[in-house]
């Protein structure tokens, strides 16, 4: 049994729910029939367990150390990556016209999922480099590209955001970098920039920072933010290492987990000149950004739910093979103890490891199949409706598996016990690393203000419009089969009470009050939207159960049914309260003056 993917139900997720293997139609992805996007995860799953598993512990315990300077890590993590590059990863989301391999964003992020279930930590590299040379691409003058680009994809530089300050945290607008033009076309970059994962390694002779810092002449707050990019090693029109480029790593922050991504504060121009480029024009840096950010987003929540797989897979292994107690109706002390997943309770947090982890997937790889749409369906009314629909679940994809995966791991944890405390098996070291993701690319109420105010004021509510009323045809399908008829109603009552919350948050003039709410709003649609994935995912299993398969294809089904049905009974719930609250406009915390909580 695998401990970093369930190949069936990844299967299931791509090509029975989404209908990946349509993509090979269009003649972008006409090489990526299913055939083939199987032998790339057969890849990714072999580097992903014998390549990136194996050393998870290692590099975890023997954290990357500040020495004279430098950053000193284990050699094992810069050789994982020279795998990951050798195998062509780095290079499997790009165009083949621009060097890359040009597979669909959705088998990216399954292959690339395995990777990161496997060890998060290290395989951060890589999604950062990926991401920062997708901005590049996208922005990025034909110089720039051509000097760092096919490097970076080739996995032999890699690539950051620098965002962050120490005094300005998620506050981009009160950054204090600046970029003063030298008349050449290159800028004299100063400023510190805190929270950088991967701004300083021991791997590779290049990093390629994607930074934000302000003109001298910048109007105040966010509007005045360009983007520029700032390697570590200045280099020539060929992209030649020509010497360093005066970035000093001034130290590292030692994290709770993901160890083995070197987490930094740097500072630009201290000891001499640093140089860099703009991106773009002046004053449009937070929105070039955001498009590396919307990308590492979905990442994030990604991460999330593998790290979520992982402890379930491992828990789930553990509990068939724990023996412990007896049944509840064998009180005889002589016979046999029985495995502890014959215990209800067990069962039970398996459940709600499965529900949110499966869940989970199907959202991220949902949201990558519309990634795809955006840029490769031949209509264009729908290419900017999976845009539309992928702007509206960006933060819902980054934040709920970030909070309930971590919850999976949770009771991955509890399954096993005290043992699941130990540094003997690697629970404690999966919770450790999923807690980061919660905060990473943004917090839970920065992804709550940007769904309720950006998303869904932005466009006066019509992408969620649009979301609702394809629940509603999905309810419509499933409400008179009585197989699914429950968990029909149990969507119902939630998606009317999600359109009841919409209507009056975004009719509420008061912003405090109506932002007061965005958070829970947020959480609250994040299980609305997967109580309607796993009422598609029970839809389509029921229908296979229809055409009497196999015995062990027939377990698999019932246990998505089986899925939904808790899903619906235990969770959607708790959405319709919390949405009930939020068309309260409640506002208990906004109404709680600072000074009660001094003490």
């Amino acid at each position: 049994m695998s401990m970093i993917t369930d190949r069936r139900d990844l299967d299931f997720l791509l090509y029975e729910l989404l209908g990946a293997q349509e993509l090979a139609s269009r003649p972008r992805f006409a090489a990526f029939d299913r055939e083939a996007m199987g032998q790339i995860l057969d890849t990714a799953q072999a580097l992903a367990e014998d390549v990136f598993l194996p050393i998870a512990a290692e590099v975890d315990a023997q954290e990357p150390q500040f020495v004279d300077g430098r950053v000193v890590q284990p050699e094992a993590t810069g050789a994982a990556l020279r795998a990951y590059a050798d195998a062509g990863f780095f290079a499997l989301p790009f165009a083949e016209e621009d060097g890359g391999i040009g597979a669909p964003w959705t088998l990216y992020t399954a292959a690339s999922g395995m990777v990161v279930a496997a060890n998060t930590p290290v395989s951060n590299y890589a999604f950062l480099t990926i991401a920062a040379a997708n901005l590049l691409s996208a922005f990025g003058t034909e110089s720039q590209k051509a000097r760092f680009f096919p490097r970076m994809i080739a996995g032999e530089w890699f690539g950051t955001m620098c965002l962050s300050e120490p005094q300005a945290g998620s506050s981009l607008g009160d950054i204090r970098t600046r970029a003063v033009p030298k008349g050449d076309g290159t800028f004299a970059i100063t400023g510190s920039k805190m929270w950088i994962s991967g701004g300083e390694q021991a791997i590779t002779d290049n990093i390629v920072h994607m930074v934000l810092a302000k003109l001298p002449d910048a109007p105040a707050g966010s509007k005045g933010i360009s983007l520029f990019v700032v390697p570590k090693m200045r280099t020539d029109a060929d992209g030649t290492i020509t010497g360093p480029n005066n970035i000093a790593l001034a130290g590292l922050n030692h994290k709770l987990g993901q160890r083995a991504t070197t987490n930094c504060l740097l500072n630009f121009g201290e000891s001499g000149e640093t140089l860099g480029e703009m991106i773009g024009e002046p004053g449009r840096g937070l929105e070039y950004m955001f498009h590396m950010m919307n990308e590492a987003r979905i990442g994030v929540g990604h991460a999330a739910v593998m790290a979520g797989l992982h402890g379930y897979l491992y828990s789930t292994d553990y509990a068939r093979s724990r023996t412990q107690g007896r049944s509840l109706t064998d009180r005889d002390p002589a016979s046999p103890m029985v495995p502890i997943i014959e215990h209800t309770d067990v069962r039970r947090m398996l459940l709600q490891q499965k529900t949110s982890v499966e869940g989970g997937l199907a959202l991220s790889l949902y949201c990558s199949r519309l990634v795809d749409d955006a840029a490769s369906h031949p209509d264009e009314g729908a290419r900017k409706a999976a845009l539309s629909r992928l702007g509206l679940l960006t933060p819902v994809v980054k934040s709920w598996p970030s909070e309930h995966c971590l919850e999976a791991n949770k009771w991955a944890i509890q399954i096993l016990g005290g043992y699941g405390y130990t540094r003997d098996y690697p629970l404690e070291r999966l919770y450790r690393d999923n807690r980061l993701n919660h905060i990473h690319e943004g917090t839970f109420a920065i992804q709550g203000m940007d769904l309720l105010g950006r998303k869904i004021g932005g466009d006066q509510g019509a992408a969620l419009r649009a979301l609702i009323a394809e629940m509603r045809d999905t309810l419509s399908e499933a409400t008179p089969n009585a197989a699914l008829s429950a968990d029909a109603a149990a969507l119902a009552r939630a998606v009317d009470a999600l359109e009841a919350a919409a209507t009056a948050l975004t009719g509420c003039a008061d912003v405090a009050r109506r932002m007061a709410n965005a958070t829970v709003f947020l959480d609250a649609f994040g299980h609305v939207v997967i109580g309607w994935l796993w009422l598609r995912q029970a839809a389509v299993a029921q229908a296979a159960l229809a055409a009497g398969p196999a015995e062990t294809e027939a377990r698999f089904y019932r246990g998505k049914l089986q899925a939904c049905r808790y899903f619906s009974l235990h969770e959607l719930p708790l959405a319709v309260t919390r949405l009930a609250l939020c068309e309260s406009l409640q506002s208990v915390p906004l109404d709680t003056p600072a000074a009660l909580f001094d003490v």
